[in-house]
């Protein structure tokens, strides 16, 4: 009885062999298409399978010509769609919605004369609808990575500096790090997109290569002042340096917070003055325990990752100068695309 099923199924498969080859096909050309898709870096692979899909007849030259047809109904409507959508200007569900009449019906009439056309109709609706329904603007998710970004570096200059005076927890420095290892890959996607679409004409706004390469530096400052923090200080500096770090931390950990925010809301100004304040107060401590001599009895380890603390904050507070240049011009640029908008809705 067990051994009667698998016959039976065996021989209905081989009834059926000119099917089962092309669900094999089909099946192999929508890894294939996948796998090339991913391999391309292609935004959406799901239209690269779908295509797949479509094309794959049940003989190699159905095969072929429906790839001729759908090719030519998906490069001239493209064409068609993207040209409606970027010489005519609209705004708003009402525009949108006379757009995609404009667009339908002279495909669909074309279609029903020449029903090998029938992609352009669809291609065209997916240009136009594909981006109002699921496209943010990258110049918007390039401000929002990079606000995640700095509040997370934010999160780990925090819990570096408190190490140095109490030891590191170092579960949750993992924890950050790998957030941060994240958010800096979403951060250099977000702005390549940014990037092509200005240098495409198809959106404005500041350059964002200014603040991904400040962001950069900074997560270069952090992973800098960890390593010049693996230990806390010996306790005699703990206690001369310990009111300063912890002001440095707050006035630093409160700035990259609240430029976080701006640039989440696309304005606002953020006052650096403090994050000045506090790395001038520390440096004059350190003065201070020089002048003392307390430095030059520290093991040759000890005084190297101290110095190296010292560099990697005045390397930190150029950077946050840049950073500060950069949530202007972004936070400008910003109300000044928010202005424009409000004005082409009057």
């Amino acid at each position: 009885m067990m051994m009667a099923f698998p016959t039976r199924l065996f021989r209905r498969l081989r009834s059926r062999k000119t099917q089962l080859a092309l669900a094999v096909r089909v099946t192999i050309a929508a890894i294939v298409a996948y796998a090339t898709a991913t391999a391309l870096g292609l935004l959406l692979p799901l239209w690269a399978v779908l295509t797949s899909l479509i094309v794959t007849q049940m003989s190699v030259g159905r095969s072929l010509k429906a790839t001729r047809d759908y090719m030519f109904g998906t490069i001239g409507g493209a064409l068609y769609g993207g040209a409606i959508a970027v010489l005519i200007p609209h705004s708003g569900e009402g525009g949108l919605l006379a757009l995609l009449v404009l667009a339908v019906a002279p495909l669909a009439f074309i279609a029903a004369l020449n029903p090998s056309l029938n992609a352009a109709t669809v291609t065209a609706v997916i240009v136009l609808l594909v981006p109002a329904m699921s496209h943010a603007d990258p110049l918007g998710s390039a401000r929002v990575s990079a606000a995640m970004l700095l509040e997370l570096l934010a999160a780990a200059f925090a819990e570096l500096l408190a190490g140095l005076t109490r030891g590191q927890d170092n579960d949750a420095l993992h924890r950050i790090q790998d957030g941060i290892g994240a958010a800096l890959t979403g951060l250099n996607a977000t702005g390549a997109e940014a990037e092509r679409e200005r240098a495409a004409h198809l959106s404005s706004g500041p350059d964002t290569g200014p603040l991904l390469r400040t962001i950069l530096r900074l997560r270069h400052d952090v992973v800098m002042i960890g390593r010049a923090s693996v230990v806390p200080l010996p306790a005699d500096l703990q206690a001369r340096l310990a009111l300063p770090l912890s002001d440095v931390s707050k006035a630093i950990v409160g700035y990259m917070q609240s430029v976080a925010v701006a640039l989440r809301a696309g304005a606002g100004s953020v006052d650096i003055g403090p994050v000045d304040v506090a790395l001038q107060s520390y440096a004059t401590e350190v003065a201070s325990l020089r002048h003392e001599g307390l430095i030059r009895g520290l093991p040759g380890d000890v005084a190297e990752r101290f110095f190296a603390l010292g560099f990697s904050l005045d390397q930190m507070r150029q950077n946050l100068n840049d950073l500060n240049r950069c949530q202007a011009d972004w936070c400008q640029a910003a109300l000044a695309k928010a202005i424009d908008a409000k004005a082409e809705r009057l």
